[in-house]
């Protein structure tokens, strides 16, 4: 498969090195001229289990400059911050063709509309990742994807050879992936886990260890994840979760 990864950070590097340790054509791209200086020179280096090897790929600021050499990609991976999700996609479209799919595994809610604007509905594919990464330095991560899963989806909830071949490819790489029928409901319950931790280890200073050292903290967790459950029952979302217990746990 040729794969490009737009938005290639922490995370973005550490998927695209599984799958091109997987034998794929993985294109990291991201605007940091060191970031991929260092890739390009030296391959991207990946710290596992405390141990650094070089994992060859290739790598570019944009996608313009690497269209003349690869052509359209089979997948686009979009992993941008949300803020920058229409930029980045308008970026890309010379590397996008008829029979591209389109994945965001981006936080939140929403970028599959703006995708979509874009590139077209029939060609996004949405999902969330528990999957992580440490940025260490320009080409050199540490690689947070070992049990860590992944969910993508149609967003019609049908089962489609595309996404059964996606996640057929993600799961040979060592990347735990599932197939959800209900892919809005997968992407508020990962929510559900931000909403559990992120605000409040950036209001408190807290890292997210800490946070469960606080009973108030947890007090006021259980709260958020019960208003937003809310919200989603409200919305006619769909949610597994029952307990605001579950994603304070799970984070």
């Amino acid at each position: 498969m040729k794969i490009a990864v737009l938005g290639a950070g922490a995370l973005g590097c550490a998927m695209g090195s599984a799958l091109s340790e997987a034998g794929h054509e993985v294109w990291l791209i991201n605007r940091r001229a060191d970031h991929v200086d260092a890739m390009n020179r030296q391959g991207l280096r990946v710290r596992i289990h405390g141990v650094d090897r070089h994992i060859p790929v290739k790598a570019a600021c944009n996608a313009q400059d690497m269209a003349s050499q690869t052509g359209v990609m089979d997948w686009v991976i979009v992993l941008v911050k949300s803020f920058h999700t229409l930029e980045a996609i308008s970026s890309a479209t010379s590397i996008i063709g008829p029979q591209t799919v389109v994945l965001s595994l981006q936080n939140g809610l929403g970028h599959e509309d703006v995708l979509a604007e874009v590139v077209g509905r029939e060609k996004v594919v949405a999902g969330k990742t528990y999957a992580g990464g440490v940025m260490l330095g320009p080409g050199h991560i540490i690689r947070g994807t070992e049990g860590k899963e992944t969910y993508i989806g149609e967003l019609n909830g049908q089962l489609s050879e595309r996404v059964t071949r996606m996640a057929e490819v993600f799961n040979a790489a060592g990347l735990i992936t599932h197939i959800s029928d209900n892919i809005m409901g997968t992407m508020w319950e990962k929510l559900l886990v931000n909403v559990a931790t992120g605000a409040l280890s950036g209001i408190t200073h807290l890292t997210y260890g800490d946070l469960y050292q606080v009973p108030e903290v947890k007090a006021c967790a259980l709260a958020a994840v019960q208003e937003a459950m809310d919200v989603a029952k409200a919305s006619g979302i769909k949610l597994k979760v029952i307990d605001p217990e579950e994603p304070w746990t799970k984070a």
